[in-house]
């Protein structure tokens, strides 16, 4: 018997990042795919430096917690709002800072990111 969409999301919801990450690699590897995002093309020339100034602010980011602060409990809240982990690996997250929160986000994604972990008491940078 087939298990229906909903049996194997809840499944995925249980497994820790590390465990999804292996499944995302197995997958890709069985059907041939690619679960990368795909690049978008630069901008054409020509655009003199307005084109320049456009493609660094649609060029993704990364944002990484750089310092917990007092407050770790709201930074684990906040980690856990942004990446939607389950309490132990965001925890993780925190625990291990600095480490990146979340990856190729677009510049106003990510400063909204950095501000909600300021907020919660942490130092965030975006690179």
């Amino acid at each position: 018997m087939a298990l229906s969409k909903e049996e194997i999301l809840d499944a995925i919801s249980e497994m820790s990042v590390i465990d999804i990450v292996d499944l995302i690699s197995a997958m890709e590897e069985k059907f041939g795919v690619s679960a990368a995002a795909p690049v978008a093309a630069a901008p054409a020339a020509g655009g003199g430096d307005a084109g320049a100034e456009e493609a660094a602010d649609d060029a993704p980011v990364d944002v990484h917690l750089t310092d917990v602060g007092d407050k770790k409990v709201d930074v684990i809240k906040a980690v856990r709002a942004i990446t939607g982990l389950g309490l132990k690996d965001a925890k993780a997250l925190v625990d291990e800072a600095p480490s990146v929160i979340k990856e190729g986000v677009d510049k106003a994604e990510a400063d909204e990111h950095a501000k909600a972990l300021e907020e919660a008491g942490a130092k965030a940078e975006l690179k």
